[in-house]
């Protein structure tokens, strides 16, 4: 027999590591669907008239190949020292928590917890992160993190807007804030008529706004008292907001002793590399009396079926998706697995060690500043923490010069000035070389000296909670960090199937290169020709993005999906008032749009006009064309989301774009459902004139438990010039994120997927998403109704079972969430966009076996309903009622209408690899009736238990 040598190449990463059915399968999967291939499925699947014409042309590379590319590509940054603050800071990352939280799928690859019994791990740490930030600004509640810096200064602004009993249109900048951070606000502030007023705290008229924002410490150093200037905005009914710093709050006064009411600011220094921008944890705390307007998550503390506390997400009503335009923001994604980082760090350090870091950064740069006024240098303030500025007049250039022949980045402020932050890497060495830069030999020695007044020294204890206490060892410490994960149930346990949030594969590969200090350790305002590298993988994922989406440009500032719309909404008002119709303000928005939308409109000053939807679920037609009309030249845009919301791909997005560019607007198409088109459909070829992409959906970004993400915006080249700018790179319109790309670093994990599948792998991927829907679909199809299909009788990405007729028996959506807990699942997507529904997106990523598990745990839940409707067991006593079924259910008496094994061990479940999950279900009214958004004493959890029995 002659050798054949096999055609098998293992290191095809698309079709051998990220696509999950094999070949084979793939053949088993098309004849229950009942078509003869995956081109004959997609025919019938994407209409004719929209498919692109030419593939998608790059070639893949292997992982070692993409490995090698990358370090090339970090090898083009140069990695300096920075000492340019402005709220980006050296820090050092515990290398138990790099390991064990940012570089562990079990973190990084976990859902949003609206599921809270199986999300108790991340919950508990960022209610630990609340704790931490409630404690360090002196006030009682805090979030679980917003974007960046900049955009929770604008989140303040708006908050505080809404709680002021002022009636006054303007709001009050301190001069002494970030650049970026005014600039954001001030983008923020335009499309709602708000004024806004840059200046010296000290001639603010507190009749004349409705609140301020002040930066403590300052962008230039200074350390200021606020107090008096925050009691005369309250006698005059306005709210005081403090942007300020975790680390310097543990040693200098905190806002709340000075009557603030909102604090904001980024975590990024407690131990979250800078990484050209992000993703860091930006925080927000307020006073109690504000807590329910304050936008992001909130982790609240609750109690479990059997009384055992639990915790939760709180506050629910105020989702997008319920207030939809009058949402208190459009924040969706949030950073939290940069939050759990940074309250790791606080429990990694403890409150003794923060304040020692602190310490040891405060007085670096006291002996900095002491040995620069000996030399007969002018240094400001007077009064400072870890940032002076030198006067060094017309041999600014030359100081920056010297500096970083040091290999250090001074801050360069105006034409005669410079800035210096110290950190908490700057150390004996770094000290030296900066005065070297200044042509001062040696550095002053130690003395325990104050740079700012002792009255401005913290009075208050700070993380007292026995969590901030802990035995500090690793080894406990890895321990606790496993106990946590181990809590969870994170997409390196088990497929989860969301519509509309694609949770694919996040490969090793992609994730490796986060890590390298070449991506983390840069500055986002470092000088540009130190970031050749950032710079050379942003213009071919940019040029990739264009080629995958058939627009000409494309801006990666946007942090966030939410962002992404908001940015590209802001673009299209641009367009509008540079062509003379600033007048256009009306946005055609479908029922069934994701709930940011309306939101993202109205936060750019549009008017949201509603359109039906058609029985099948489609856009209704008539009605787009009857409101398009009634708006006329007021028309602004519309948004539409393709393929639907309801998982389909509908035959009149042509028509629909038509429509609204025949009365002058502008076409936005939402990319959350841009894991269907890639290499299929280009939105730009279709009609569209901008949409966002969400990278943490389509291109592979991880969801890290509910952020990061990124949602670049890509425009036709008519839109180009009206993309955010930024006070750093330049730009017509203002930016709306805190730094000029973003969280840059992140954008390495989209590339390196893009590189790893090449075109032809990014189209099969798209093309098996779809055909592992349809297989989903065909095999419940009988047991579930499923709603809106195509005219071919065919869904999308995703589809939507019906769960609504089991009602009549008492059987509600949350009963069949709760029990594919059991079956150790994270549920679909419930109750959007029809109520009382399930949306199942399986991903490309998912082996038939794991898909097959998820159909053989629905069909048996199917038969579990069936009983009900029998009269064979009443809901209340059914394990639909008493799921999710913990260790504790299985080891106490049992007194259940139906066995052990029917409740533990469903269809479906693994044996040996059971997951169970922590707690019973949730109590969510009791949650809500008894808000603690802290880490309450264990007593509380004692008391909660015994008013349950």
């Amino acid at each position: 027999m002659p050798y054949t040598p096999t055609d098998y190449n293992p290191y095809d990463f698309a079709n051998r590591r990220h696509i999950g059915p094999s070949p084979r399968e793939m053949e088993a999967m098309l004849a229950a669907i009942g078509v003869p291939s995956l081109e004959a499925l997609i025919d019938e699947t994407v209409p004719a008239s929209l498919r692109q014409e030419r593939p998608l042309p790059w070639v893949p590379l292997s992982e070692g190949d993409l490995l090698a590319r990358m370090r090339e590509i970090a090898d083009k940054n140069t990695v300096m020292t920075s000492l340019i603050g402005q709220g980006y800071y050296g820090t050092i990352t515990p290398p138990a928590i790099q390991r064990n939280i940012l570089e562990n799928p079990a973190w990084y690859t976990a859902y949003t917890p609206y599921q809270p019994e199986i999300a108790q791990g991340r919950l508990e740490a960022l209610l630990n992160y609340q704790t931490m930030v409630a404690d360090l600004t002196g006030l009682p509640v805090a979030n679980a993190s917003l974007l960046d810096e900049g955009t929770a200064a604008a989140e303040a602004m708006v908050m505080a807007q809404r709680v002021a009993k002022s009636k006054a249109r303007g709001f009050f900048i301190d001069r002494n804030c970030h650049p970026q951070t005014i600039a954001v606000i001030e983008t923020r502030a335009a499309p709602l008529g708000i004024e806004t007023v840059v200046g010296d705290p000290a001639t603010l008229d507190p009749n004349t706004v409705f609140g301020a924002i002040f930066q403590y410490p300052g962008t230039y150093g200074h350390v200021t008292d606020h107090t008096e200037t925050i009691a005369a905005l309250h006698a005059a009914k306005a709210i005081a907001v403090v942007a300020t710093d975790l680390l310097a709050l543990c040693m200098l006064k905190e806002p709340g002793a000075m009557g603030a009411d909102i604090a904001i600011g980024s975590s990024q220094r407690f131990g979250v590399p800078m990484g050209y921008g992000g993703p860091h944890a930006a925080f927000m705390a307020c006073a109690d009396a504000h807590k329910r307007q304050m936008p992001g998550r909130l982790v609240g503390v609750s109690i479990d079926a059997r009384g055992n506390k639990a915790y939760r997400l709180a506050l629910q009503t105020r989702e997008q998706h319920i207030r939809r335009e009058k949402a208190t923001s459009n924040v969706c994604t949030a950073q939290a697995l940069l939050a759990v980082m940074a309250s790791m760090y606080a429990v990694f350090h403890g409150p003794e060690g923060l304040r020692a870091i602190a310490e040891r950064v405060h007085s670096m740069t006291e002996r900095l500043a002491r040995a620069l006024k000996a030399a007969g240098a002018v240094v400001s303030p007077a009064a400072f923490f870890d940032t002076i500025t030198v006067e060094v007049g017309v041999g600014q250039a030359g100081i920056l010069a010297a500096a970083r022949a040091q290999g250090l980045n001074l801050r360069k402020i105006g034409t005669n000035r410079v800035g210096i932050s110290c950190d908490e890497t700057t150390d004996e060495n770094t000290l030296m070389r900066v005065l070297k830069a200044f042509g001062i030999e040696g550095a002053p020695p130690h003395r325990p000296h104050l740079g700012f007044p002792e009255e401005m020294l913290r009075q208050s204890a700070y993380l007292t909670h026995p969590i901030f206490h802990m035995n500090r060892a690793e080894s406990e410490m890895m321990r606790y960090m496993r106990r946590l994960s181990d809590r969870d149930l994170a997409l390196d346990r088990a497929m989860i199937p969301l519509g509309s949030c694609t949770m694919k594969l996040n490969a090793a590969a992609e994730m490796m290169p986060l890590s390298w200090p070449e991506f983390g350790a840069l500055h986002p305002f470092c000088p540009p020709d130190q970031a050749q590298g950032y710079a050379e993988m942003i213009a071919d994922l940019t040029d990739k993005l264009c080629e995958i989406t058939g627009y000409d440009a494309f801006s990666m500032q946007p942090n966030s999906g939410a962002q992404g719309e908001y940015a590209g909404l802001l673009t299209i008002r641009a367009y509008h008032r540079a062509n003379g119709q600033g007048h256009r303000d009306v946005c055609l928005i479908p029922m069934s749009a994701h709930g940011t939308n309306p939101a993202s409109a109205q936060m750019a000053g549009m008017k949201v006009v509603v359109v039906k939807s058609a029985p099948n679920g489609d856009i209704d037609l008539d009605d787009f064309r009857d409101k398009a009309a009634a708006a006329g030249d007021a028309l602004a845009a519309c948004m539409i989301t393709y393929p639907s919301t309801h998982g389909v791909f509908e035959e009149t997005v042509r028509e629909i774009c038509k429509i609204t560019h025949d009365h002058g607007g502008q076409v936005y198409i939402d990319g959350a459902n841009m894991n269907a088109l890639v290499g299929l459909v280009k939105p730009g070829e279709i009609g569209g004139d901008v949409s966002h992409l969400n990278l943490h959906k389509t291109f592979a970004i991880p969801h890290g438990g509910g952020g990061p993400g990124m949602g670049p915006i890509g425009v036709k080249a008519h839109l180009a010039p009206y993309l955010p700018g930024h006070p750093e790179t330049g730009g017509v319109e203002g930016p709306v994120s805190a730094a000029p790309y973003g969280s840059a670093s992140i954008l390495l994990i989209s590339w390196a997927y893009i590189l790893m599948m090449g075109g032809p792998g990014l189209t099969q991927a798209t093309r098996v998403a779809i055909l592992n829907a349809n297989y989903i679909a065909a095999r419940l199809r009988g047991a579930y109704d499923i709603l809106f299909m195509g005219n071919k009788g065919r869904v999308a990405h995703e589809c939507i079972l019906d769960t609504r007729p089991f009602a009549d028996v008492g059987i509600t959506v949350e009963d069949i969430a709760k029990r594919l807990i059991d079956n150790g699942f994270h549920a679909p997507t419930m109750s959007w966009p029809v109520a009382g529904t399930l949306m199942v997106e399986p991903t490309e990523s998912e082996t038939k076996a794991e898909i097959d598990r998820f159909i053989t745990a629905l069909l048996a839940i199917r038969d579990e309903i069936r009983a009900v409707e029998a009269g064979e067991i009443a809901a209340e006593d059914s394990p639909l009622r008493h799921a999710p079924h913990t260790v504790e259910d299985l080891v106490a008496d049992w007194n259940r209408a139906y066995s052990r094994e029917q409740g533990c061990f469903p269809p479906g479940s693994f044996r040996v690899d059971k997951y169970w999950p922590p707690v019973g279900r949730v109590d969510n009214v009791w949650g809500d009736r008894n808000l603690s958004c802290v880490c309450p004493p264990l007593s509380d959890y004692v008391d909660a238990a015994e008013q349950t029995r």
